[in-house]
């Protein structure tokens, strides 16, 4: 299924963490956080502005992304778990 967010939404998939730490201990799924850490799969047009004029995003699909630990909404699409969320949830690009 196709999906394209509207206006400054983006769709991401979590991309998970380590299983172990650096030290070599297994981190049990009970314990593990979610991640906040992404890939955009779809970004919307933009958001506009009060004269209408539409602003471009400053993100793109295939960009990695950090995030607040309780950004977004969950949504499942194709079997699959991804967030929808906006643009301003996004706190920066990893490169």
């Amino acid at each position: 299924m196709a999906f394209k967010p509207l206006h400054d939404r983006v769709l991401v998939r979590r991309i998970e963490g380590e299983d172990k730490t650096k030290g070599g201990l297994i981190i049990p799924d009970t314990v593990k956080e979610k991640p906040a850490e992404g890939e955009i799969i779809s970004v919307g047009a933009g958001a506009r502005k009060d004269s209408g004029e539409l602003i471009a995003p400053s993100v793109k699909a295939g960009d990695k992304i950090l995030f607040g630990k309780w950004s977004g909404t969950e949504v499942k699409l194709d079997g699959e778990d991804l967030l929808i969320m906006k643009e301003s949830d996004i706190l920066g690009i990893i490169s």
